[in-house]
């Protein structure tokens, strides 16, 4: 049985991946009495005079809404926010399983922006963080810097910053390995959606100061034509050398490559053109644009994938669960640059002497990353003035 057919078989016995469970014991009548009527009318009227109260008296401090349309589901495409629901399941039963976080799926029968943003507004005081997960670029910026505007809890877009935050993690200890300085490296990107320029706009922060972004025209340079918004601001920020041209054009010397575009998109000799000491990051999955072992043939001082059968798995696993679980224990307003870039080096920093060319990052059921996670996110809302407990 391979594995499409084992999760088929699996998925129909479980019935879905996670439950609701009661925390409080309903055994007697003065259990009901204590925990809903007429005892539970204390606590509503307590909310309806102070709502921040909802996080003494609720759960809400520990929940967060998984929110999707649909439209760009696990590289499946616009298979629809139903479909959806066994990604959205498995990331509340990951959210549980590594961070204790309780999430919930909300699958969205819309991708008109206004509605997918107003439904979540109108949802949001029953969370302490929304995660938006799958919602195809652009209109996923759109829909976090609306929601950014209109509430006052953490709005994380998983695609675009999980996948930054790991990305970057495994940057500083790449860039360790082969004894090159952030500042110094030059970067090109296959992919200049949602993940990728999120991941260059992470690095801008990190300090990386040349960097090419290409989509399937090839590289992203201020005035191309067909740019989305989005692209637009990118091209202004990055390519300083302003490299036209293919994808092979703009690798050739580079020392980083970043793919989070499509299968096969880099060859052997692209590698071979590459700098020495050339570190490639392959992430398209489930095929990556270059497997591991023919980059590393090709003369790739590291190689690292989204696959968990290659060394350097780069998963976001490794990022989320730490993230929403350092911003609810302070009750953050928000989730901005400061704090993902503090999540990427806890992270980094947990690959100690031990650091090797197949291992830059740590594995995700490494048991010290999300309370690393936690605790750097969390002293870094308070140092931005964003934590209210």
């Amino acid at each position: 049985m391979d594995t499409k057919e084992l999760a088929l078989q699996k998925h129909a016995e479980w019935r879905g991946k996670i439950e609701v469970v009661n925390r409080v014991p309903l055994e007697t009548r003065e259990d009901l009495s204590v925990a809903y009527t007429p005892g539970v009318a204390a606590p509503c009227l307590e909310i309806a005079r102070d709502p921040d109260l909802s996080y003494t008296y609720t759960r809400r401090g520990n929940l967060v809404a998984i929110v999707t349309d649909g439209s760009a589901v696990l590289g499946l495409g616009n298979i629809g926010g139903v479909a959806g629901m066994p990604v959205m399941e498995g990331k509340c039963a990951l959210f549980k399983a590594f961070a204790d976080v309780d999430a919930f799926p909300l699958c969205i029968d819309s991708t008109d922006v206004d509605v997918i943003v107003d439904t979540i507004v109108h949802i949001a005081g029953s969370f302490g963080g929304i995660n938006l997960e799958d919602i195809a670029a652009p209109r996923c910026f759109e829909v976090e810097r609306r929601l950014k505007e209109r509430i006052d809890i953490p709005v994380f877009h998983d695609d675009q910053h999980g996948t930054a935050v790991a990305v970057c993690a495994a940057l500083i200890n790449a860039c360790r390995a082969v004894g090159k300085r952030i500042e110094d490296v030059r970067v090109v990107f296959s992919g200049a959606g949602a993940a990728g320029i999120s991941i260059a706009r992470l690095m801008l922060r990190l300090g990386v100061r040349d960097i090419v972004l290409c989509d399937i025209d090839g590289a992203l340079y201020p005035g191309k034509a067909g740019m989305n918004p989005a692209q637009v601001g990118m091209a202004a920020r990055t390519n300083p050398r302003r490299v036209t041209g293919s994808l092979a054009d703009a690798l050739a010397g580079a020392d980083v490559f970043v793919g989070v575009s499509v299968a096969g998109v880099v060859s052997q000799d692209m590698v071979r053109s590459m700098a020495p000491g050339a570190v490639v990051f392959s992430l398209a999955n489930p095929v990556p644009e270059i497997m591991p072992d023919e980059a590393l043939v090709a003369g790739a001082a590291i190689a690292a994938s989204g696959r968990s059968d290659y060394p350097n798995q780069i998963n976001n696993v490794l990022v989320f669960p730490g993230v929403f679980r350092g911003a609810l224990d302070v009750r953050a307003r928000d989730i901005t640059e400061g704090m993902m870039l503090a999540a990427a080096h806890a992270i980094a920093g947990l690959v100690g002497d031990d650091l090797a060319p197949d291992y830059i990052i740590p594995s995700p059921f490494d048991e010290r990353v999300a309370p690393a996670v936690a605790a750097a996110v969390a002293e870094e809302a308070r140092a931005e003035g964003l934590a209210r407990a």
